[in-house]
């Protein structure tokens, strides 16, 4: 298991890195990006997620839905093949909640 690490690369990017599951998100992880939605768009690199799992999934729509009740948006870069299937058989695909500029998800 790597832990979860979020690093702030710019003033609105964000990269995240190491495992995104049950065993690596805490209270600390969940709340941690909250306190930074500060700017329109918000972008997040997942680039360098390397192990996602269903917790993973919901911790990215618990910060959806938080931008989303503050008038902000995620955009996400780099969304693992992992993720992109997850979101798939969940059927989120067709929420349109997952938005990015690399790769088609929905559908």
């Amino acid at each position: 298991m790597t832990t979860l690490s979020i690093i702030k690369s710019s003033e609105n990017h964000y990269s995240l890195s190491g495992d995104l599951s049950f065993q690596t998100i805490t209270a600390k992880t969940i709340n941690e990006l909250k306190a930074q939605l500060i700017l329109f768009p918000t972008y997040i690199d997942l680039q360098a997620v390397q192990k996602i799992d269903s917790a993973g999934v919901a911790l990215l729509i618990k910060w959806i839905k938080f931008a989303h009740a503050h008038q902000q948006e995620l955009l996400f870069d780099a969304i693992p093949t992992q993720l992109a299937a997850l979101i798939k058989l969940s059927y989120l695909s067709d929420c349109d909640l997952f938005k990015t500029q690399d790769i088609e998800i929905n559908g």
